[in-house]
This record gives structure tokens, sequence and C-alpha cells, in this order.
């Protein structure tokens, strides 16, 4: 489809004029909302179409499988041509370059995050832990940390847990209470979210997100599809997930301020499963961050059914507006058309309540920012056809796309090194299964415990000893850098003197110590 020859902007409709986003708007986060049926997954996939052609990656969440369109060439049909035409555009069929990701591994690339980089207080939320249980997995993340344990999959959680209980006596007094009871609540959480297969979301290879932020050779930003029909059947998870993915992106993009474009758009379908029971602190928390974002050059795009889904400190950030069809059927109807129509910036010559009820499929009022960020007047208009497939593609079009995926391979298989369970296992004398090891005298198992416990809490050095080199770093880091300049410099030096992985430990526990006006203060 020819579109235009402004590179600028993203056409997205006609009415009485047409209807641009602004590249270097986009950025300042948008809203899609509207009733079942009014068009929203159209809207969705001829933005992302948009933002690929423009150069701008893409990460959208594909709720019933008919965003994988993306990944094929439309049809040209005979009212997509005809919607084209009167919008004076020629229909032309092109695909977007997709790759499909998948936590379970079934419909794409799986994608994995170590538990350390879940971080405390997300996994807590996944887990539906109280305060206090809480509480206790801090404690439990700390001690890892400080015993240069890395906590990658499932096991190693429940083996720092175990570790934690089992010395919860000697831990009371360094970090305050740990009731046996709460652990134990914890690993019932652990094993019902395991038996509704998250589990294969904790491990390695762990997802780069730089494999998020690509380009194809033609220039194109790549669409990111996550395939989550079967994810919705978990909404905490699919949140959780959604949630961590968007605070990594904060933690590890630098700050670029205005761009002239976005360096990748983030769409977040269901945005309602996002706060639906989260305690103030975390909606507090997720405002900060969509706040923030937008300075790395990250736009974020809700898409709801109801803009009451979405509370009003988040929809006060969100400044690009497409608002399809509601329905006033009931008092909370009424008051979702009262207040969407508020948010809008008024256009004497439209009644914006009225019109939100009369919308036809296809139809949006949309407001977008212009000139130095103010949004633009009301204006109704049809949006215009996706150029890709509109709907599903079938298993072996799935199957072609992931075997030509220049990603094939490299998350595709498991991995198992050692972690903190192993680790944990040859420290105790123990094996996998618990079970005390037949290879280890008695007196090597206690002077291990011993180095052990006195490396978590920095005892086993001698009075006088000096630190080496990576201990000394590590600590001078650790006290004087703050917030995420803390962060970056940590994990960077981590990594230089202690390796990849375990620096990167390092630099994570830092991270969760200083990311404060994040997730955490």
């Amino acid at each position: 489809m020819t579109v235009t020859d402004d590179t600028s902007r993203l056409l997205v409709g006609k009415g009485v004029k047409q209807e641009f986003l602004t590249l270097a708007l986009a950025n300042r986060h948008g809203l899609i909302a509207g009733a079942t049926g009014t068009g929203k997954t159209v809207s969705l996939q001829i933005l992302a179409e948009g933002f690929s052609r423009a150069g701008v990656p893409v990460f959208a969440a594909d709720i019933k499988g008919d965003l994988a369109g993306l990944a094929q060439a439309g049809d040209a049909k005979p009212a997509l041509i005809e919607r084209a035409t009167g919008m004076g555009l020629a229909f032309e069929p092109d695909p977007s370059p997709v790759v499909f990701w998948d936590i379970f591994g079934e419909n794409g690339h799986p994608v994995r995050a170590a538990v350390s980089e879940m971080g405390p207080l997300l996994l807590s939320r996944l887990l539906d832990l109280n305060e206090v249980q809480e509480g206790v997995l801090n404690i439990a993340f700390r001690v890892a940390d400080e015993g240069g344990l890395l906590l990658l999959d499932m096991k190693d959680l429940r083996a720092i847990l175990q570790f934690v209980a089992e010395h919860a006596d000697e831990l009371t007094v360094k970090f305050g209470n740990i009731s046996k009871a709460s652990i134990g609540a914890i690993q019932r959480q652990l094993l019902i979210l395991e038996n509704q297969g998250a589990e294969n979301f904790f491990g390695e290879p762990a997802l780069k997100l730089a494999d998020l932020m690509r380009n194809d050779r033609d220039g194109r930003g790549v669409v990111n599809i996550l395939a989550a029909e079967r994810l919705m059947q978990n909404p905490r998870l699919y949140s959780t997930f959604l949630l961590w993915l968007l605070s990594e992106l904060f933690e590890d993009l630098p700050e670029v301020g205005d761009v002239d474009k976005p360096k990748l758009v983030f769409f977040f379908d269901e945005a309602h499963l996002l706060f639906d029971d989260a305690p103030k602190a975390l909606v507090d928390k997720i405002e900060q961050v969509v706040r923030l974002i937008r300075s790395k050059g990250v736009g974020v795009y809700f898409v709801t059914q109801n803009p009451l889904d979405v509370p009003e400190e988040v929809l006060a950030q969100l400044g690009n507006r497409i608002q399809h069809a509601l329905r006033a059927f009931t008092p909370r109807d009424q008051r979702a058309v009262k207040a969407a129509a508020e948010t809008f910036r008024p256009n004497p010559n439209l009644d914006t309540a009225k019109a939100i009820t009369e919308l036809g499929k296809g139809e949006a009022l949309v407001s977008f920012l212009e000139g130095n960020g103010v949004p633009s007047e009301v204006e109704r208009c049809l949006i215009r056809p996706p150029v890709s497939r509109l709907g599903v593609i079938s298993r072996e079009e799935r199957a072609a796309i992931l075997q030509n995926s220049p990603l094939k391979g490299k998350y595709d298989a498991a991995i198992d090194p050692e972690s903190a369970q192993e680790m944990l296992a040859r420290r105790t004398g123990t094996s996998q299964n618990g079970v005390p090891s037949a290879r280890r005298g008695a007196e090597p198992e206690k002077a291990e415990k011993t180095s052990f416990w006195g490396s978590i809490f920095g005892t086993s050095r001698k009075r006088g000893e000096r630190l080496t080199t990576g201990q000394h770093i590590t600590r001078q880091v650790t006290r004087s850098v703050t917030n995420q300049v803390a962060g970056k410099i940590a994990a960077d030096i981590g990594k230089s003197i202690l390796g990849d992985r375990i620096g990167g430990t390092v630099g994570r526990a830092i991270v969760r110590g200083t990311l404060g006006g994040i997730l955490r203060r």
C-alpha cells in the first residue's frame, strides 16, 4: 500500500482528513480501546505494520492467534480495495518480518528468564504472596546474592528456600524473623506455578533484549509476536511477564531523550490484567515505569475494552488515542463512555460521547499528539485496511517461519548450567534429591559448610586480610553508585571481573537495591 512519502508519520485512517501518528511522538505512549469485535486488533495490526516499515521493532502479545497474520501478505478482497481506494491509497499486499515467541516453546521460540532477573517483587506478585511471605522471599534472594549463588530456575529457588528454612535460626539474627510456615506457603505456590507449566519460563538461555530490537535486511523493524493463547490461561503469569519485560527494557536501555522514532514499541493487549487485583503500590510503580521508559525511546500502547480498565495515573501518560465503539447498556458502560469522551481534546464539530456509541466496525475516534506534544482535536475516521493478512495462519505457515527464523537454534534447547541447586548440594554434601552424598567425608563437609556460611555473613575473611580486586571493586560500587546508573555500572563491572554469569548476578543484586525509583522505592 502506498501510504505517503512522508517518512516521519504513520497513516492510521481518514475522516475529514487523513489522520497520522507522528513517529517522533510515538514514544509518548498510547491507548487502543473499544468493545469486543469493534476493530481493536486491526488498529494494533496497522500500527505494527507502520512501525515496522519505518524501521521500528515491535513487540506484541497475540491473544487470539489472529495477530500472526502480520507474517503473511494480505488478501486483495473487494472490501479492502474499496476502503483503500476511498482513502486515495493503492492496496499492495505485503507481509511484515515476524519472529514468533512462546513461553511454553510450542508456537515460537522459547522465552526464558533467570529467577534472579525476575526479582522478589515481581515473583511475589506472580506467586500471589502476602507481605510476610514476600519478606521471606526477599531474604532468600539476599542470601543467594551474598553467597554467590546463581538463581536460574525453579529448582534453584526451591533449594535456596530449603537452605533458608534449615538455617532460619541463624538468619533471623541478621534479617529478622523467618517463619518455616511462610517458606512452606511459598513452596506450595511454586508447585501450583509448576503445574501450570510456568517452570518453562525460568532458566537458560535467557532472552537477550537485543533480539527483540532487530531489523531485517531491508531495514524494516522486526515484529515480535508472543503466542499468548495458552498463556492467557494464567493471566497473572501473562501480566507479570510483560511487566518484567518492561522493567528489563528500562534497566538495560540507555537514555536517548527525544528521538526521531522509537527504539521499540510495546503493545500490551488485555491491559486490564495488569491492574486487576494489583495493590496500589504496584500500580504506582507501573505508572513510574510507563512515565520514565519514554526517555529510553520505548513506546507503550495499552489495548483494552474499556478505558476505565486503566488507572487514571497511567491513562494520563497515554497521549495517542484510538477509541473504537463502546456500548452504553449498563450504568458502568455509560460511565465508560463519558470517561472516554472526556479524555479527548474537544472538537466543536463533534459530539464525542454520542459518536463513541455510534461507531461502526473499523471506525474509531482518534487523537494523536502533534507539534510540541499537544493532543489534536478528536476526529472520527475510518481505519485504513492492513496490507498483511487479517486472521490466523496455518500450522504449516508458522512452522515455515520458525524454520527460517534468524534466531533458529539460539533459544530452542534449554541448558542447565551449575547454579544454586548444584552449588548448595556440593557445599552441603547432598545430591540433587537431597540424600547425603557418600562421596564426602564428615570433616570436609563440615569445613565446606563453615566456609560457605562465612561467605554469606562476611566472617570468613581474617581481620586485616585484604580483599581481592573483584571484592574490593564490587564493594565500592555497591556503596557509591545510585539509581539506574548503579545498575548499569555494577553489571558491567561485575561481568568484567567475575565473568558474564556470576558478574551478572552481582550486578543484578545491586540493581534490585538501587532501582528503587522503578519497582521498589
